[in-house]
């Protein structure tokens, strides 16, 4: 009997090792793996304007690159490889597609569905490096770590952060609106909790689970929140409806001196308006993990202000992220080879 063929496009996150230990783990010795591995993120992804055309978004590479490993296999494991319409059409074999993703934007679905192809995704991959990640930029924002250490760094002793004037507050005494209540939202919520805060939450489309109701957290709408919350983070989805949800009017109805928080994905927000807020003082500072433009251009006034904590889009980087995105796709495929319904089928 033949081995089961199957291609890993990779890239230096999710490599064809990692997918490799997840396969070995299930399926022993009862495959032949090929692929390779792509140069992201060490070079920026391509979106709808790239060579791929505009049906996928956020992929790494070109079709053609990775044409000569999809074309025999009947599996394709992949994080951000270019699945086009095209190289679908030019892979008679494939059965199954497992994309280590929280949405498959970088799979042409309508193709996958067209061929009778399953498609298996890991939602929420990343919650819980988010999560974390956000408690991080709160507290360096709050507590102004940033700026003690840039001023260190600097060679500058910024005693004058331990002003009354000048210095941070502590979480108890704050106010925490959380925008987006799904995966990474709720856990943000969990790790708030034990620093006795105050927790808005906003998200139409769902409702507070029963622990943090008896906890006291309060659902709110949007507008409410902005205006109550000392520290704002955005945790929703980027949609027609969620994109430039920040407005300007909204950030001009905040308190002053609030504080906003964004890993989510940089067109929620008015950037413009937001840079305008920060130097006046209407806003206290931002932490920043995804923009408008990424990477931003060297000349963005956002990359010049001191009351800002900025990082290049790796929120939901961690090791366990990667490996455990590989071991989830890899579990479904197995259940598709058993004949058994898939836990994360891509509709």
């Amino acid at each position: 009997m033949s081995k089961l063929k199957i291609a890993a496009v990779g890239d230096q996150f999710i490599g064809m090792a990692v997918f490799d230990r997840a396969l070995k783990a299930v399926l022993a010795d009862g495959y032949e793996l090929d692929g390779c591995d792509s140069d992201w993120p060490d070079v920026p992804f391509f979106d709808r304007s790239g060579p791929a055309g505009p049906e996928i978004a956020e992929y790494s590479g070109k079709p053609e690159d990775i044409e000569a490993y999809v074309m025999g296999a009947d599996v394709l494991l992949t994080h951000l490889g270019p699945i086009s319409r095209s190289l679908i059409e030019r892979a008679p074999k494939l059965k199954f597609i497992g994309v280590t993703r929280g949405g498959p934007v970088n799979i042409d679905m309508a193709a996958a569905r067209e061929k009778g192809i399953r498609v298996a995704n890991v939602p929420g991959r990343n919650a819980t490096a988010v999560a974390e990640f956000t408690i991080g930029e709160i507290l360096a924002c709050t507590r102004k770590i940033a700026e003690g250490h840039v001023g260190m760094a600097a060679g500058a002793w910024r005693g004058d952060l331990y002003r009354y004037d000048r210095t941070g507050d502590e979480l108890c005494d704050l106010t925490v609106g959380i925008v987006g209540y799904s995966h990474v939202g709720q856990r943000v919520v969990r790790l708030l909790k034990p620093f006795g805060c105050k927790v808005l939450v906003c998200d139409p489309f769902v409702k507070l689970n029963i622990y943090d109701s008896a906890d006291g957290v309060e659902q709110t709408d949007f507008d409410d929140l902005i205006k109550r919350s000392d520290v704002v983070t955005l945790h929703a989805r980027l949609t027609d409806q969620t994109r430039g949800m920040l407005s300007k009017e909204h950030i001009a109805s905040m308190k002053r001196g609030a504080i906003v928080i964004n890993n989510a994905r940089g067109e929620l927000i008015d950037q413009k308006a937001l840079v305008q807020a920060l130097k006046s003082g209407a806003l206290g500072g931002a932490a920043l993990d995804a923009y408008e433009v990424e990477p931003p251009d060297t000349k963005d006034d956002l990359l010049t202000l001191p009351n800002v904590t900025l990082t290049p889009h790796i929120a939901g980087a961690s090791r366990r992220v990667a490996t455990y995105a590989a071991e989830t796709v890899v579990a479904d495929l197995k259940r598709f080879l058993e004949g058994k319904p898939l836990i994360n089928e891509c509709a």
